[in-house]
């Protein structure tokens, strides 16, 4: 019987386990051997080269810019986006009037929850256009227009090379913060409303109240959160592909990774270089989200 369980265990998961290997592993497998060649990406015949790829990209002046992007993107996006949604979350729980039926929420929380989770409706492409559309450098552009009128002239914001990835940088955190408003206030649910007002009647303040005891015992989920963020840093293709002239903005100064490797291996045919590109990226996030979980490592709390 305890034999039979196990076969019909493993026959269950045979099927989702032989999708993954087709369509994540295998994936994988091939941009490593491609890498190293120098197949076009669409002729059937190329050549093993070894690791000359990867010396070209020690060589290539645009991709290592393109790292530093990815990396301002990877400080930036994480910090901004955790912190503002731990603030909102926090606000939206515990941010109302105490008084002796307890500690409660913002009133209409429910509404600022929704408002704050709209952009997760969006498709990124979408998001792009519509901030695109908000920071046009012309005279006319609605962020423009608004700075104007209050006297602080206009901006060129996607057409300056000096900003136009600190303009994707907030769009990244503009369309992030509403999720993880929602994921950190239901971790906020949890934990027992009694700690609160018991700190409270020690005479905790609000700001004391956070970081003694919300953050604590929310460590975890921002463990969580700021892996996925920056692996989102590091992607940040869409956005920038929709959002920036080029695309790549002026001067290449919104180039980034996954744009090197979509314009090597589709616009000027060299597929193995680019596979080299992704190897590159592949190992990039694994060690930034091998050396975040690791530093970000606390002990567990309990309550």
């Amino acid at each position: 019987m305890r034999h039979g369980s196990y076969r019909f265990v493993a026959s269950f998961l045979a099927i989702p386990l032989a999708l993954y290997v087709v369509f994540v592993i295998s994936p994988f497998v091939q941009a490593f051997y491609y890498s190293l060649t120098d197949w076009t990406g669409i002729s059937p015949k190329f050549e093993f080269v070894g690791f000359q790829n990867f010396k070209d990209l020690a060589n290539d002046a645009i991709f290592k810019a393109s790292i530093g992007h990815n990396l301002i993107l990877l400080v930036g996006v994480p910090i901004l986006t955790i912190v503002f949604a731990l603030v909102f979350a926090y606000l939206l729980n515990v941010g109302g009037k105490a008084n002796s039926a307890g500690v409660h929420g913002v009133r209409g929380n429910g509404f600022y929850k929704l408002a704050f989770f709209l952009p997760q409706v969006l498709s990124v492409p979408v998001i792009a256009v519509i901030w695109a559309t908000v920071m046009t450098s012309t005279d006319n552009g609605l962020l423009n227009s608004v700075t104007k009128k209050i006297g602080l002239g206009t901006s060129q914001y996607l057409a300056s090379p000096k900003i136009a990835l600190y303009c994707v940088l907030w769009v990244m955190v503009w369309g992030s913060v509403g999720f993880y408003l929602v994921l950190f206030n239901a971790a906020m649910s949890g934990i027992p409303k009694d700690i609160f007002e018991a700190a409270i009647i020690d005479g905790a303040g609000r700001l004391s109240t956070f970081f003694r005891i919300t953050l604590p015992l929310l460590w975890d989920t921002i463990q969580t959160a700021w892996v996925y963020l920056a692996i989102l840093a590091l992607d940040a293709y869409a956005l920038v592909a929709v959002m920036t002239a080029g695309p790549g903005g002026p001067d290449n100064s919104t180039y980034v990774m996954g744009l090197a490797i979509a314009d090597n291996g589709f616009q000027y045919g060299r597929a193995g270089y680019a596979s080299a590109m992704g190897v590159v990226l592949f190992f990039l996030t694994l060690i930034i989200a091998a050396v975040m979980l690791r530093a970000t490592r606390r002990e567990r709390i309990e309550y």
